[in-house]
């Protein structure tokens, strides 16, 4: 087997993986980053004073 062909084979693995874990981290930072986005978006659409009392007019 050829020593210098293995090692290019190798070479070119390790980038391939270490390109899918780059692209990996940036999804997970943006799936981290909408999270926030809703968790921000809904903490503001709470509004504490509705559902506290009912008007009854009978």
């Amino acid at each position: 087997m050829d020593i210098s062909a293995l090692s290019m084979a190798l070479s070119q693995i390790n980038v391939r993986q270490e390109a899918s874990i780059s692209v990996m981290k940036k999804s997970m930072d943006q799936v981290e980053s909408n999270g926030e986005s809703v968790i921000k978006m809904l903490e503001q659409s709470v509004q504490p004073h509705l559902g506290g009392s009912i008007d009854l007019k009978g």
